[in-house]
């Protein structure tokens, strides 16, 4: 298959030279200067997008998203397909979808879970929203790319999906973090409160397969100065995004709310920018009763 990949950073890089490495036609193309293995790189995203049987992009933001669309879009052929493996709010994903279908296009919302190790390592989930046709098109590259791909609705599911995913994942880590913090103050091991929370109601994937505590669970960022994983930053961009989206619908969502907060902060007024969003363990640790 021809494909056009548009943004070659950290995730896009590998998850195009997955691609190729399977023996598709892959020419992409990046803002920076970068050479990714098996890809052909173009000179904008409107000549990576020409001729394309399947464009994907993997771009920072909607605003970005919205401006790459208006150029990729007069460049496809009808009856290509657009997916968008980014992480945007809905209502730009369901933009950009309108403005696909308008021009002939099949449009796939499909943002991604597992990082950059899911994405060299080809175990990324795939949440999609968007026709039946354009996933059918789009499945086969994402059982590439990634171990599970689910198709959760019309266009903007995917987007809802990560998002409502990426609130309970910020605050259970927040949650984590700070029973960690607890159990080190009331003189409790770490290994002993994994032992039990692990296999007990408070099990969750932030403690039992990405546990901040360092040596403690399976290997996680903790076990390598919380370097990302990732990163808070990232973490405090899909809680915002998740508080955007419940404004927008009048949703109650006071928890998701704080951790985005607690994030803010942590990135933002603390030495959070640049560590793993487990970070807020050593973060607790540090802090006192207000």
């Amino acid at each position: 298959m021809k494909i056009g990949f548009i943004g070659l950073g950290n995730m896009g890089a590998p998850m195009a030279a997955n691609l190729a490495k399977a023996g598709h036609e892959v020419t992409g193309f990046d803002m920076a200067d970068v050479a990714v293995e098996g890809v052909t790189m173009a000179g904008s995203a409107g000549e990576a997008a020409k001729g394309a049987e399947v464009v994907i992009t993997m771009l920072p933001n909607g605003q970005i998203l919205r401006a790459v669309a208006a150029e990729i879009i007069p460049a496809m052929d009808k009856g290509a397909t657009f997916v968008d493996c980014s992480t945007v709010d809905v209502d730009s994903a369901r933009a950009v979808a309108a403005e696909a279908e308008a021009a002939g296009l099949l449009a796939v919302d499909a943002p991604v879970s597992g990082g950059v190790g899911g994405a060299t390592g080809g175990t990324l989930t795939f949440m999609a929203g968007g026709s039946d046709a354009g996933f059918a098109k789009a499945k086969p590259l994402f059982d590439i790319m990634g171990q599970k791909a689910v198709h959760c609705g019309g266009a903007g599911a995917g987007q809802s999906a990560k998002i409502c995913n990426n609130m309970i994942l910020g605050a259970t880590m927040i949650a984590t973090c700070e029973a960690f913090a607890l159990a080190d103050k009331l003189g409790l091991d770490r290994q002993k409160m994994f032992d039990v929370v692990s296999t007990s109601s408070g099990y969750s994937w932030t403690m039992n397969a990405y546990c901040p505590a360092p040596g403690v669970g399976p290997q996680s960022p903790a076990d390598n100065g919380y370097k990302p994983g990732f990163a808070a930053e990232l973490m405090l961009k899909d809680l915002r995004l998740s508080q955007q989206a419940a404004e927008s619908v009048d949703a109650d969502t006071p928890m998701g709310a704080l951790a985005q907060a607690l994030y803010a902060q942590f990135v933002e007024q603390e030495d959070g920018k640049g560590m793993d969003f487990s970070a807020m363990l050593p973060r607790f640790e540090k802090r006192h009763r207000d």
